[in-house]
């Protein structure tokens, strides 16, 4: 099991108190994580001893940038069972990522009628850029439905394969929910029927152990803030073959091999989807959170979160008034999402704010998949390896108070 003090004080922000005496309980890693001692230290460090542009620099600093950024590149190759370091591709974040194929594989691969299939628990980043595809080509959207006990009808989804999708997108485990879909098996049955599929991993890769050999994954999309690293850098995994066969997504500096009048060529994978000066040194964060994640151990992550969300739900059983979208334990992560019909989120979240406990209230940029259940807007605490039991105990204490004062 982690040690988990000894975790915890590689986080400095958890040492802040946001009202005296009320030192930050952090609920809201679904969101976005916090960052380590060992993150921040190596971009800090890099910015005072390191930095220069990549790639086309002869000098020292130059060399030593480009040897950090591939570095890290091939450390997230690792992380996530890439065969090829080339198959990993930095961009800004997963919406960045899912756009990416939209733009550059949708574009080339699909026409007006072809259908791609999401679920309806998908976060807006899922969903938008095909929309935007629906508008401009006439594409066909479907979504595998949600049962009310908030996990994915595959019933239904393989009644809807036998409309031929050409893509399946889905998440691998719901910002909203925490239920953990079955990838590899919707993975598998998409794959026989002749689709393509592409992975949100953005709540998974985090937090437990995410293959794409395994899983067979065409495309995994993922943001590095959510996994302990900086803001600005997300990454795109494809298949080789795919990726060869897709056009630029933005074209300018380091995406070219040759630049003429009347043309270019386009330089070889990962730089071909790289254009312009990358961020350079959130990618060289990310790669010292990745080490970080794997020195503390997903396994141990995974159990440790289990636990927490264990406790939780147990405990918050017991308000007969509060309604929690799936309160299940099995195939479920650290995320739990609930409402009262007699207090409005927002209310909620900032009562807690004044115990210093920060959740997020709102839609999760999952208005749809509110929608089936019939609720506008939720409150939601999230977990990760930095929050304990006592943070849970004071959660549940201040939920006590939250729900008393409006009584």
């Amino acid at each position: 099991m982690i040690q988990i003090e000894n975790v915890r004080a590689d986080f400095p922000v958890l040492e802040r108190e946001l009202r005296p005496g009320k030192r930050l309980i952090y609920l809201d890693s679904a969101a976005s994580s916090q960052k380590p001692l060992s993150v921040i230290n190596t971009m800090d460090n890099f910015y005072r001893l390191n930095y220069a542009n990549i790639h086309r620099g002869v000098h020292q600093l130059a060399e030593e940038s480009t040897e950090m950024y591939e570095s890290a590149r091939a450390k997230v190759a690792r992380f996530i069972g890439a065969k090829k370091n080339r198959q990993v591709i930095f961009t800004r974040n997963t919406t960045e990522s899912i756009n990416l194929v939209a733009h550059s594989w949708g574009r080339m691969f699909l026409k007006a009628g072809d259908l791609v299939l999401l679920t309806q628990m998908e976060h807006h980043s899922n969903i938008v850029p095909w929309q935007i595809l629906k508008q401009q080509i006439g594409i066909e959207i479907d979504f595998v439905n949600v049962t009310l006990e908030g996990q994915l009808d595959m019933a239904d989804f393989k009644n809807k394969l036998a409309k031929e999708p050409k893509l399946v997108s889905f998440t691998h485990m719901s910002n909203v929910l925490g239920t953990i879909n079955p990838a590899k098996e919707i993975i598998r049955l998409a794959h026989l029927s002749g689709a393509v599929t592409l992975v949100d991993g953005a709540q998974s890769v985090p937090h437990f152990p995410v293959n794409v050999e395994d899983l067979d994954a065409d495309f995994l999309a993922f943001s590095s803030h959510k996994m302990l690293g900086p803001t600005g850098i997300g990454v795109l995994y494809g298949k080789l073959d795919l990726l060869n066969q897709m056009d630029p997504f933005l074209g300018g500096g380091d995406m070219i091999k040759e630049v003429r009048f009347d043309g270019f060529s386009s330089n070889e994978l990962p730089h071909k989807f790289e254009a312009g000066t990358p961020a350079i040194a959130e990618a060289i964060g990310l790669g010292t959170a990745v080490e970080f994640l794997e020195e503390v151990g997903l396994g141990t992550i995974v159990e440790h979160e289990n636990e927490l969300l264990t406790y939780a739900l147990d405990a918050m059983h017991e308000f007969k008034d509060l309604q929690i979208l799936n309160s299940k334990i099995e195939n479920k992560g650290g995320v739990i999402a609930f409402y009262s019909d007699k207090i409005h989120p927002h209310d909620m979240a900032q009562l807690f704010d004044r115990e210093g406990i920060a959740i997020r209230a709102g839609h999760h940029c999952a208005q749809p998949l509110h929608t089936v259940f019939n609720v506008p807007a939720t409150a939601r605490a999230s977990f990760y390896l930095y929050n304990n039991r006592e943070e849970i105990d004071q959660f549940i204490h201040s939920l006590h108070s939250v729900i008393n004062f409006f009584k």
